[in-house]
């Protein structure tokens, strides 16, 4: 699979704390909130029952890039310098990056001089690589919060995804097209995010996914309600759909190596307690987080040999870090990557909602078959919001919208 997850080091200068603190409060000053954790919203894993959800409600879905989900920060730079505009991406860790290169005109600017400020989105920057071997960096955008100090999230993701495309992405794009040779300097490409209808699910398999794995890698699907409001934290109305074998956990790992007896060899070197054998394949122990600092043992990982020495080769630390895990047929966790792009692991709700999506075990045949009645659904809901209202306000049924016709007639 293509190497889809950038190095965020690489592509931005990280603040100090007091720089960071500053920004987290205008953020939260931006969005009209008192805490200054993670603005983002997060999904909670798709099961059976959410079939019948995507029925209820209006979803778009998209695919579920590899990537490393990040929100941009459109703020203010000091006026009189060279850097009017500043642009921060926020990752899960909540650490801010200063990305240099980076300008957005406002639209009916001709001269392309202005820009967008006091402006929050949301997104996930990946490596696209091409058949040629070349890689592009860019950072995809599903969902607008604030625009230019305008708070949006309270809007429907239609609308806000109107705003951002119409305000932020078709000036982008015609500044780049006068402007071509600019393109080498940016420090990524800025695009939307492809998104479809929900019951578009057999054309996201057949084309979009194919595509996209060649590109930059997919594990899955991310369906969001059309009607409800963005939501930081974890949002009931934002569905995560992997493939069964793909589910995966992020738990903390600590590991604990064998101790071993000393032997005459370590007697004659002076060694007379027992000591840790670090050449040995540790008991890997895997804790999911009960509250803040409180972690609990949850199971282990089972790793074979040849993915110990894998491990190893990545030349990261291993002990006490965030793994993301995938159980195997035999129902034991496996090592799928380190996730240092987070500080925590998964939360005990968010695992056990991650264990009810495993033995639910919704396929994507299950998905292209549902897709009938959730576009059912759908155009029925869409028809009685175009009804014309009766006399109390409330939508006309079909068959006196009929008689209606016939009296004009």
């Amino acid at each position: 699979m293509p190497n889809s997850v950038p190095d965020l080091d690489a592509v931005g200068i990280k603040a100090e704390p007091d720089l960071a603190d500053q920004f987290r409060r205008e953020v939260a000053a931006l969005l009209g909130r008192n805490n200054l954790n993670f603005p983002g919203a997060q999904p909670v894993s798709f099961s059976t029952k959410h079939l019948l959800e995507l029925q209820r409600e209006d979803y778009y879905v998209c695919e579920k890039t590899d990537g490393i989900r990040c929100l941009m920060y459109f703020a203010r730079g000091d006026p009189d310098s060279d850097t009017p505009e500043i642009h921060y991406l926020i990752d899960r860790k909540n650490d801010y990056r200063f990305v240099p290169g980076l300008h957005f005109p406002r639209p009916g600017d001709k001269s392309f001089q202005s820009y967008h400020v006091d402006t929050l989105v949301d997104g996930e920057l990946v490596n696209d690589t091409y058949d040629d071997g070349t890689q592009q960096l860019k950072y995809l955008v599903f969902d607008c919060l604030v625009l230019d100090g305008q708070v949006l999230m309270h809007r429907t993701l239609d609308k806000r995804l109107a705003y951002f495309k119409e305000n932020v992405l078709k000036p982008y794009r015609a500044m780049y097209e006068k402007f071509p040779e600019e393109k080498q300097h940016r420090a990524f490409a800025v695009e939307d995010k492809s998104t479809q209808v929900s019951y578009g699910i057999e054309m996201m398999f057949r084309d979009i996914i194919p595509r996209v794995k060649r590109i930059h890698g997919n594990d899955g699907l991310i369906f969001t309600c059309r009607s409800t409001p963005y939501r930081i934290g974890t949002d009931e109305h934002i569905l995560k759909w992997k493939p069964p074998a793909e589910n995966t956990i992020d738990f903390r790992m600590r590991l604990e190596f064998p101790l071993l007896e000393p032997d005459s060899d370590d007697e004659a070197d002076g060694i007379t307690q027992p000591y840790r054998d670090y050449d040995a394949i540790p008991i890997c122990h895997l804790f999911v987080m009960h509250s803040s600092n409180d972690y609990r043992p949850f199971g282990e990982l089972y790793v074979s040999p040849s993915e110990w020495e894998d491990m190893k080769a990545l030349g990261q630390p291993l002990d006490d870090t965030i793994v993301e895990c995938a159980k195997d047929e035999e129902g034991r966790w496996r090592f799928h990557r380190l996730r240092d792009d987070k500080m925590d692991a998964n939360h005990i709700s968010t695992v056990q909602k991650v264990l009810e999506s495993i033995e639910d075990r919704v396929t994507e045949d299950d998905l292209i078959r549902a897709a009938g009645a959730i576009k059912t659904a759908w155009k029925k809901r869409q028809a009685a919001q175009q009804a014309p209202p009766d006399v109390r306000g409330r939508p006309m049924p079909p068959v006196a919208n009929g008689v209606k016709r016939k009296l004009e007639e």
